[in-house]
């Protein structure tokens, strides 16, 4: 079956053919003619399996299709002769950055313009950008927010709304924004939901925003791709630094995507690998966006050996043929492991993904197993294997306390002390 077979119009076939699209995938399969077909969705699938494009093309079918809506007379902006009527929110900016890019390929042959909004960036330039008409805009939540309250841009006339990678705009505590963008789009509009992971935050979200949605769901829901090797090495947490050098440098690995759990380890770990004669990065949020964009680049061109990123990089960095993941420490958000596992084995390939995890994190590898609803085997690494004899115990308390915490982040509009840690939390690890 080609894209064809899926209602898409020839030009659209023709330019992901250019692409090197052949066959769609099998998320591709099912969202493409529902969403052709005006339905509200939400859907769920491995990342890396195509989500863009599933809601990319049909989006830009119909705008194609559509006439240009009249401007909005009262809403007092730059004049344009577009008003915006497809919105994109994403978490990070390098998922915005990402899907964006996708658009824009996508879009080639058409008369669509798409834009860009995230923080770290000029607000200036957006501005600018938005002032010459779009037809679509790719956002993360905050900056959008930022648009919308300097009357830069007007959601009037939304008539596609699409949340990419939903679970983890909740994980980062993006509901209050989502509910005051909800309050300048119109109520009659086509919303899309997707993500990698589905829990009970993200079903009660879909009933606010979604009007007799489809359901779609191409794999075992919250699997980690079964493309992916996952090995667990049992390590003394003051090894873990030697061990990951060890693994790279003996190995030969030339392109290998590090995990910490927070911006400070990031920055120490790359600094020590340095030191080992690996020449690594780190990104996170406290650098600037044109510093994670050198990164960034500098490791896909294969000028960096190995780049240690905190989570806020576990969805949307797109890196063609990574084969090698570590998770250095384990999450504390254990949905956050298949996103940062799904970095590698993408688009069919193979891929390795190796957690490190010392005696007193047990219970996050036991979080984690209850998500993917499998057991993941530990073993150790000959020359590395953990001294048991100082185990620091981690009492069950703790891990509970951990649950009750994610259920409170979960029930979003509550207000909490435990809330607003972890938040804090939260925005020190991005």
């Amino acid at each position: 079956m080609d894209f064809s077979s899926l209602g898409l119009k020839q030009q659209l076939v023709t330019t992901v053919n250019e692409l090197g699209y052949t066959q769609p995938t099998p998320i591709q399969l099912e969202a493409i003619p529902a969403i052709l077909n005006q339905h509200d969705l939400m859907a769920g699938a491995q990342t890396g399996t195509g989500k863009t494009a599933a809601f990319a093309l049909p989006i830009i079918q119909l705008l194609s299709e559509d006439p240009l809506p009249p401007k909005n007379k009262a809403a007092t902006l730059a004049p344009s002769t577009r008003a915006v009527r497809a919105l994109v929110l994403t978490p990070t900016r390098e998922l915005a950055q990402q899907v964006h890019k996708s658009f824009v390929a996508y879009a080639n042959n058409s008369r669509l313009d798409c834009a860009l909004a995230y923080g770290g960036a000029s607000i200036k330039a957006q501005i600018d950008s938005l002032k010459a008409g779009v037809d679509i805009i790719v956002a993360t939540p905050g900056r959008l927010l930022d648009l919308v309250y300097k009357r830069a841009i007007d959601l009037s006339q939304i008539q596609y709304l699409v949340f990419d990678e939903a679970d983890r705009m909740l994980d980062m505590g993006f509901i209050d924004e989502i509910n005051r963008i909800l309050k300048h789009l119109p109520a009659t509009r086509q919303t899309l939901l997707f993500s990698a992971t589905f829990d009970e935050a993200i079903f009660t979200l879909s009933k606010s925003l979604l009007r007799k949605p489809k359901l779609i769901e191409v794999d075992e829901r919250n699997t980690a791709a079964t493309q992916v090797e996952q090995k667990v090495y049992m390590v003394d947490a003051d090894r873990k630094r030697e061990i990951t050098s060890y693994l790279i440098g003996s190995k030969n690995w030339q392109q290998v995507l590090i995990f910490t759990r927070t911006k400070k380890d990031a920055d120490f770990l790359a600094k020590e690998m340095c030191k080992d004669g690996i020449k690594t990065q780190s990104i996170h949020g406290d650098k600037s966006q044109g510093a994670r964009d050198r990164a960034l680049e500098e490791f896909k061109q294969g000028k960096t050996r190995a780049l240690v990123a905190t989570d806020v990089a576990s969805r949307g960095l797109d890196i063609q043929q990574l084969q090698y993941v570590i998770n250095y420490q384990l999450p504390y958000i254990p949905e956050d492991y298949i996103h940062r596992i799904g970095r590698t084995g993408r688009a069919g390939s193979s891929g390795l993904a190796i957690s490190l995890m010392s005696p007193d994190e047990e219970w996050l590898l036991e979080e984690v197993e209850a998500v993917l609803d499998t057991r993941l085997p530990q073993q150790w690494l000959p020359g590395y294997e953990p001294d048991l004899s100082k185990k620091v115990t981690v009492s069950r308390k703790n891990s509970k306390t951990a649950q009750k915490r994610r259920a409170k982040e979960r029930a979003f509009g509550k207000k909490t002390v435990a809330h607003s840690k972890s938040s804090s939390s939260q925005k020190n690890r991005r």
